[in-house]
Order: structure tokens, then C-alpha cells, then sequence
């Protein structure tokens, strides 16, 4: 729903989300009740969203004309006679002189408006008001709408039930809501009932990203997973998260005042050994009977909880249920703090085996500084972290540092927890706060390597600031005592951080120092961080020698679970064509990342899988990609990070002739320019290149591409030179510059680049035919042509053919270049590379011969591969989550393309796919 709190009556402007057939049936229930009346009670569990349907539905007879009469339980009345029922009968009061006397008489005495000492009965008060409304009925339809009914005084909730039970034939229509299982003076067992059950995860996820789009992943997991579709939990406990701090990291989330009375009756009203046996098993979380005592003699110490409602238990297999989560939050709240500090305390005992469950019980039973628990706990995260679970980790870090008497033990414990907030959940926006603290209880050491390292991340990923990042790193890896432990997980973490901190910053001179303590390491270097020193440092030079260690890394992918080696193996194959081999592994990354994992890595694994699609020419999968891709960059902040996915998109709007290109170099260039971040002069450089390429302007194109290296040189620490061997051989080979283009061939094949991936064997040996003399070019075009899985990288495939059939055009074997030329251009054409397609055109005809386009369709109703897909998913009536799991988007990425896919089909909602995808060809799957 898309409110569960404030007026109820206001329903203007509500959108009910995840509750269309529930407001159909309930506005079908207003219509049929505006003409033959009836009754309909609305069963669901507090906070399901009962009052907003409600709501709905009186806001929807108010437009059918029907009278619109509310009653409301308020608490502070729910003592006084007849207060619901005044209510009610207030509006009609005018009509009163037209009943009958009994009734008139009944009526005025039961609503405070006569003095007459005479008794009526509960049975005459129903029939007058009965009577009351069914003349008021006559002048038009009346709608009464009962909410709130716990707090009805009982006399009304009676005399009301009873006007449900006669409403139909009376163009009068009763619409109540009833919690369920909650006994009441309301007697619903003769009315028709609707039960609201909770919102489903798509309607839920869609509610809490409508109120608050801007809760990080892992509190918004939290709180799904806690809520279980009640809307009014969904809306209500973020508030208390804000004021909590970090509870989304806590055993139990806090709640509101107002969640804290939903269940707050129930509680109150069962025993006080009850109650501490409740406090007891929320707080052990376990659903264990023994934490109570023997299962039978704790079933009968719960007996009371469960005759409200509260829980259910299972004698025979020793297990506690709690109703719902909330429940559990609602205990803990009405609890002391005494009462709970001493439950911890009995918790620890009893799991004095347990390691992580003593640890935290102990922890929240201390009263002040306890260095014997801090240890514990520290001990603890140090395990979970092992294990995986970071989050829990940096809790019991920071918990652990809250408990750390005065000294230099805190200042380690702040300082870990921002390391693993920064590098390992990619949560950058308490770093900075932790650092602080670090700083502020040991100014001499301020967590030292860890904090560093921390320091170091959110200098890069967040501010830019690569030269500040490398300074901080380098001194603190120097410092280290020492520097040569392998084993050292946060050095070996630090030299990571610091190789990204080098590539950004693009420059050879930063290089050595990383180098250096990778050189240092003992008893030997971690492989993937070997493997990377030579894959992306400067893969011209040093990935030969760790190819076959690349590949088994990349082949051992699907054992691993770490988002992190995930992305850092892809990142080693990044320029050598290997991504295509980590896809699934990447995906998973990315996965992990939308149900609030590490947030870091699911912003590369998607910038890496766009890296692929592109030289794979799925180019609207780049588009998808790039989007989520910048789209987590924007909400968490990784300001630096953006940058490669806007690249991509630069490169894909360049090929195609579009002047978003133009615009992204200029967006990149001016963020990173006064921050030095070289590698966007090298992603600037390229765009650029291709663009001028794509329009013919050789001698630009020749400038461009040597800005990133220098005709017959592949400059050192430049990865992104592999990228554009074959465009500044192509450029200096079409200026004139033919011993630039011969001497870059040169230096290509002196660093094996065609030994690197069968990508760059295409492309150094299309440069190879491109540098060559009339007489030789020929066979040296067939050969690279003739590469096992050319096809694999159409762009590359299609711009080669194109300079075959120029070439041949221009010796004058016109007859020879027309099947490139042709083959050129339709590959452009699938590509929607249009200036790339018209130059092939332009020498197709140039050769004497036409080019046929593919029968056109307008743009406006075109869609592309993926979005056909997913329009045919949606179609069988797949939800946007489970399109997204099948082709690896998310569900938002999903509703976007249904946005614009509805307009291209002429319809305005899924129930019209179907038929508008009828007669159009399947273009089969995309992903």
C-alpha cells in the first residue's frame, strides 16, 4: 500500500501498491452494495494495510455518489458507551422526527441526547439505528466504513455487527476491517470476509523504494526480510532505523511507538513469567524450548502467550514460533533494560559452548568497558568474516571497539571496521566517521595499515583523489613492521587497493612502488595478486608468463563464492578477452551485490559483463548494463567508479553516430581531469579515435589514438594501448604514414599480442594486412579473416572486411571487394552502427554495387533483441523479478525496459502484449 499511516479518510492520490485485485474486489463490492446493499469485513494482520484499502474504497463510492459514514476506534473512547455508534448516527440526526417513537426514543438515550431515565436494550438501539439508516438510505446510497475495531467501545462494535448482518436489500453497504485472530465485540462470523495477506517481494520492495529511495541495500534487505509484507512495517521501521544509527546490523530492529501498540495488548495481558520467558527466547532467536527448560514446563510457562496469539509451540519437536517477527521487536521494546541485560547474561551461560552466541550475550549484558568480551567479539568477527558474512563482522567490530577500555585496542577495532565497510561490503559513507574515531582514540597510530587502507579506498572510489590514495598507501605498507608477510591479510589488501589507486591514476611512475612490495612478498606473492600484477598492470609486457594461471583461475570460478576474487579474476582477463569465460561467476556477483552484498563488486562485475557485451556487439546489453551499472554508482557514491561504465556507453554512441559520445568524453574529462585520473584521458582518447574513424577522418583518428601510445610503442602500464593496435595502424596506414603503421605492427608482434586472446590475434593480424604493400595485402586479409571465431567480435570482423574491401576497391578489383564490402555493411547494420554502415555504402557503390537494407521498421515500434525478450516473457505473465532472474537484470532494470516497450507496441499495459507480439519474428535469447 502506499501508505498505512496518517487520516485514513484521506485516500486522495494513493496508489496502491501490490493491491489491484484486492481493490477490484472491493470496489466491486461498493458498486453491488450502492444498488442491493450488503456487508464485507476485511481479515489481515495489523499493519497489513486494512485502513488504506478501506480508504480506497470510500474515496471510490464518495465518486458514485454514495454517502460515506465513518466509524473509528480510538483508544481514549473505547470506555465510553456508544461512542462508535455516535459516530455513525451524528450525520443522520436530522432524520430522527421520522422514526417511530420507541425507536426515536431509544436512539436519543442511547446518544446522550435526552434525559429520559427509561432503559432501552442493546436490541432496540440496533433496530432504531437500523431503521435510521435505512430511511437515510432511500435518498441515496450509504456507505458505512468500520475501522479500527479493537478500539470500538463493545456496546457500538455490537450494535454495528448487527447492522452488517442486515444491510443487504437497503442500498446500505458495511465495510469493516478485523485483525486477524484478535477476538472483538464485532461478531464477523456471518459476514462475508476478504483475507489481506501480506504484500508480495516485488509489491513490498516497489513500496519501501517508493517512500525511501534512498536506503542502502543491506538495511533495505533487512528490512524486507523482517517485514514479511506488512506495509506498516515497511514504512514505519525505517524511521526507527534513522534514529538507531546501525540497527540495521542489530539481533533485533527497533520500533516505532506506534509499531511498539500494535502488539503491545497482547503482550501486556499475559503473565509476568510469561513474559520473561518471551524476552528470554526473542533474545535467544533460536526458537529452542530447552533455552526455557524442560519442553513440557516451558509449554505451559508460554500457555498464555499462546492462547493471544503471540506464539506457537511445538511440545514434540521442543521449538517456539513467533506469529510474526514484529512481535519479537514489540517484546524486546517493552522490556527494562535490566530485565534484558540480565536475560543476556542467562543466554551466555546457557551457550557457554557457543563461541559467537557467548560473545554477543556477554557483550549485551555489559554495563561499561569490558576488555575480556571486546577480545571475544573481536575474536568472533575475525571467524565471520572468515565465513563470509562482513556485515556481521564490522557489528562485532565496532561493538567490540564500544566495549575496548581506553587505550590503542579501539583504535585498531574503528579502523578494521571502516577497512571491511570499504573493501569488502563497498559501504563507503561511515568510512570516513570511523577513521575519525580511529584517529581520535590513538592520534599516534589511528589504526595504522587498516585504517590506511580504508583511507585509501574512499580517497579513490569517492573523492577521486588518486594521488592522495597512493601517498597514504605507500607510507603505510613501508611502515608495516613487517612488510614482507604474505600471510598479512590487510598488506595483501593494501597492495590490491594500491593497483587499482595505479591504474586510475594512469601514470608509469606510479608503478614501481607497488612493484616493489609485491617484489617484497614471502614465502611467495598470493597468485591472484600475481596474476594481476602481470594481466592489468601492463599486459604487453607481463601476461604471457601467467596465461595458464590466469585460465585456471578463471576455470576454477564456479567453485568460488567471493564476490571479490569473482571480480578481481575477470578484472585479471579483462584485456586479454576473458570476461566471456566469467560471465556466470559475474552474474553472481552481481546478484549478490542487489540483495545487499558487496555493493564494490557488483558495480564492476556489471561494468566488466558491458566491458564483454561490447566487444561481443551486443550493444543493447550495454546500454542495460552501463545503466544499473551507473545507477548504484550515483545512490552509494562511487564517483570514480562511473567511469568505465560511461566509457562503455561513449564507445557504443560513438560507433552509432550519436552525439551522447561527444557528451560523455566531455562529462568524464571534466570530473577527472583536475584530479589527474589518467585513465580517462586513455577512455577519451579511444572514443574519439573511433568516432573520427567512423567518419573517415584519418589524420584525426592518427592523432587520437597516438595520444594513448606512440606509433611503434606500446607504452608501458597502458593496457588500453591493446585496444587500438588495429585503428592507429589503420589511421597511419590511410595518411600516408606507413612506416608508423609497419613499426606499430612491429611492436605488436614483438610482444606476441596475438598470443594474448584470439581477440587480439584478430585484430594484430587485421593490422598486419592493413600495413602491408598492394602486392601482399590480400592473402595477409584472407589469413585474418580465416582466424578460428572471428565471428565472435562483429565489430572488429566488420571493420576489418571493410578495410579489405577499400583496399580492393582502390587496386581495382572492384568484383573481389563487393562480398566484403556487402558483408561490412550489414554487420554495421546490426549493430546500428550507422556512420560505420554508411561508409561501407558509400564504397559499395563506389565498387559499382547497391546495398539492400533490411526491410524497415519505424524506429518508434522497433524493438531491440532485449527488449523482445522481455516483452515475450512478460507476455506469459512472468513478474518483473522473475524476468530479471532469467536474463540476469533486476527487477527495476526490467520495469524500465517494459516503460518503453509498452509505446513501441501501442499498448499501455502487459495484458496487451500478447496479442501486439503476435506477429512479429522471436529473435531468440540475448543473455
Amino acid at each position: 500500500m502506499s501508505d498505512a499511516g496518517g487520516d485514513p479518510h484521506d485516500w486522495r492520490g494513493r496508489s496502491l501498491v501490490g493491491r489491484d485485485q484486492d481493490v477490484a474486489l472491493v470496489r466491486s463490492f461498493v458498486d453491488a452494495a450502492a444498488v442491493r446493499g450488503g456487508s464485507l469485513v476485511i481479515v489481515g494482520d495489523a499493519g497489513v494495510g486494512k485502513s488504506v484499502l478501506i480508504a480506497d474504497a470510500a474515496g471510490y463510492a464518495a465518486t458514485i455518489g454514495a454517502q460515506v459514514i465513518w466509524a473509528v476506534g480510538i483508544e481514549h473512547d473505547a470506555n465510553v458507551s456508544f461512542s462508535g455508534l455516535s459516530q455513525v448516527l451524528s450525520p443522520l440526526l436530522d432524520g430522527l422526527d421520522g422514526l417511530d417513537e420507541g425507536h426515536r426514543s431509544a436512539l436519543r438515550g442511547a446518544l446522550g441526547l435526552s434525559t429520559s431515565t427509561s432503559a432501552a436494550d442493546r436490541m432496540a438501539i440496533s433496530n432504531a439505528a437500523l431503521q435510521l439508516l435505512i430511511r437515510a438510505a432511500q435518498d441515496g446510497p450509504i456507505l458505512l466504513v468500520v475501522d479500527d475495531m479493537p478500539w470500538l467501545d463493545p456496546i457500538s462494535a455490537q450494535i454495528l455487527a448487527f447492522l452488517a448482518r442486515r444491510a443487504s436489500g437497503h442500498r446500505l453497504g458495511v465495510l469493516a476491517s478485523a485483525r486477524t485472530g484478535e477476538p472483538t465485540a464485532f461478531d464477523t462470523s456471518q459476514l462475508r470476509t476478504h483475507e489481506l495477506g501480506p504484500l508480495s517481494h516485488d509489491a513490498a520492495s516497489a513500496l519501501l523504494d517508493s517512500r525511501y529511495p534512498a536506503l542502502p541495500p543491506r538495511p533495505r534487505q533487512r528490512l524486507l526480510a523482517e517485514a514479511q509484507g506488512n506495509p506498516l512495517a515497511l514504512l514505519e521501521l525505517p524511521i526507527a532505523l534513522a534514529s538507531h544509527g546501525t540497527a540495521a546490523l542489530a539481533p533485533v530492529l527497533p520500533l516505532t511507538g506506534r509499531l511498539q501498540q500494535v502488539f503491545a495488548a497482547r503482550i501486556a495481558a499475559v503473565p509476568r513469567s510469561t513474559r520473561d520467558a518471551l524476552l528470554l527466547a526473542v533474545l535467544d532467536g533460536t526458537g529452542d524450548l530447552a533455552v526455557l527448560g524442560e519442553p513440557p514446563r516451558a509449554a505451559e510457562a508460554l500457555a498464555p502467550a499462546v492462547h493471544v496469539l503471540l506464539v506457537t509451540v511445538d511440545v514434540a519437536a521442543a521449538v517456539l514460533t513467533f506469529r510474526h517477527p514484529l512481535i519479537r521487536s514489540a517484546i524486546v521494546g517493552q522490556a527494562t533494560e535490566g530485565e534484558r541485560r540480565r536475560a543476556h547474561q542467562r543466554l551466555a551461560e546457557h551457550h557457554a559452548e557457543n563461541l559467537q552466541r557467548r560473545a554477543w550475550h556477554l557483550a549485551e549484558a555489559s554495563t561499561g568497558p569490558n576488555e575480556t568480551t571486546a577480545a571475544l567479539l573481536q575474536r568472533v568477527a575475525h571467524i565471520n568474516l572468515f565465513r563470509g558474512d562482513a556485515v556481521r563482522a564490522i557489528s562485532e567490530l565496532l561493538r567490540a571497539a564500544d566495549l575496548s577500555p581506553d587505550g590503542t585496542d579501539r583504535s585498531p577495532r574503528l579502523a578494521e571496521a571502516a577497512y571491511l565497510g570499504a573493501i569488502v561490503t563497498g559501504d563507503l559513507r561511515d568510512v570516513p566517521a570511523l577513521l575519525d574515531a580511529a584517529r581520535r582514540a590513538d592520534p599516534e597510530h589511528h589504526g595504522s595499515l587498516a585504517g590506511a587502507v580504508a583511507g585509501a579506498y574512499h580517497l579513490l572510489n569517492e573523492t577521486g583523489d588518486v594521488d592522495s590514495a597512493h601517498r597514504l598507501l605507500t607510507g603505510a605498507i613501508n611502515a608495516v613492521a613487517d612488510s614482507a608477510d604474505a600471510h598479512n591479510k590487510t598488506l595483501i589488501e593494501a597492495l590490491y587497493t594500491l593497483l587499482m589507486v595505479c591504474f586510475f591514476a594512469g601514470r608509469a611512475d606510479l608503478w614501481p612502488d607497488f612493484h616493489g612490495a609485491v617484489a617484497r612478498l614471502k614465502p611467495r606473492v598470493p597468485r591472484l595478486l600475481s596474476i594481476l600484477a602481470g594481466t592489468f598492470s601492463d599486459p604487453a609486457r607481463g601476461a604471457l608468463p601467467v596465461l595458464d594461471r590466469l585460465d585456471a583461475a578463471i576455470a576454477a570460478l564456479p567453485r568460488e563464492n567471493s564476490p571479490a576474487r569473482i571480480v578481481r579474476t575477470a578484472i585479471a582477463g579483462s584485456y586479454l578477452d576473458r570476461i566471456g569465460h566469467c560471465r556466470e561467476p559475474l552474474w553472481r556477483a552481481v546478484r549478490h551485490g542487489r540483495e545487499g552484498g558487496a555493493i564494490t563488486s557488483a558495480i564492476e562485475a556489471l561494468a566488466l559483463l558491458g566491458n564483454d557485451a561490447y566487444f561481443a556487439g551486443r550493444w543493447d546489453e550495454v546500454q542495460t548494463l552501463t545503466a544499473e551499472c551507473l545507477e548504484l554508482c550515483r545512490t552509494h557514491n562511487y564517483r570514480l567508479l562511473r567511469l568505465p561504465g560511461l566509457f562503455l556507453q561513449a564507445l557504443v554512441a560513438a560507433a552509432r553516430g550519436d552525439d551522447a559520445g561527444r557528451r560523455a568524453v566531455q562529462e568524464m574529462t571534466r570530473w577527472a581531469a583536475p584530479r589527474r585520473v589518467g585513465v580517462v584521458a586513455w577512455y577519451a582518447w579511444h572514443v574519439r579515435t573511433l568516432a573520427a574513424l567512423s567518419q573517415g577522418e584519418f589524420d584525426e583518428a592518427y592523432r587520437c589514438a597516438t595520444m594513448v601510445s606512440p606509433a611503434g610503442r606500446l607504452a608501458a602500464h597502458t593496457p588500453n594501448a591493446l585496444w587500438l593496435i588495429m585503428e592507429l595502424v589503420e589511421a597511419a596506414a590511410r595518411t600516408g604514414r606507413l612506416a608508423d603503421a609497419r613499426a606499430h605492427v612491429a611492436a605488436a608482434d614483438a610482444a606476441r599480442i596475438g598470443d594474448l586472446s584470439p581477440r587480439l590475434a584478430l585484430t594484430a593480424a587485421g593490422a598486419r594486412a592493413m600495413a602491408a604493400d598492394d602486392a601482399s595485402f590480400p592473402p595477409l586479409f584472407d589469413r585474418a579473416l580465416a582466424l578460428p571465431g572471428a565471428d565472435r567480435w562483429p565489430f572488429d570482423l566488420a571493420r576489418l572486411r571493410l578495410a579489405y574491401g577499400e583496399r580492393l576497391r582502390r587496386t581495382r578489383a572492384s568484383a573481389a571487394a563487393r562480398p566484403h564490402l556487402r558483408a561490412a555493411a550489414d554487420l554495421f547494420d546490426q549493430l546500428q552502427a550507422r556512420p560505420w554502415s554508411q561508409r561501407a555504402i558509400g564504397e559499395l557503390r563506389a565498387a559499382g554495387a547497391h546495398h539492400d537494407h533490411p526491410a524497415a521498421t519505424p524506429p518508434s515500434s522497433a524493438l531491440t533483441p532485449q527488449q523482445d525478450q522481455i516483452a515475450r516473457l512478460a507476455a506469459t505473465g512472468l513478474t518483473n523479478k522473475q524476468i530479471g532472474e532469467r536474463l540476469f537484470l533486476s527487477a527495476r532494470t526490467v520495469g524500465y525496459h517494459l516503460h518503453q516497450i509498452f509505446p513501441k507496441l501501442g499498448v499501455t499495459s502487459r495484458a496487451g502484449l500478447r496479442d501486439a507480439l503476435d506477429d512479429r519474428p522471436h529473435r531468440g535469447p540475448v543473455i
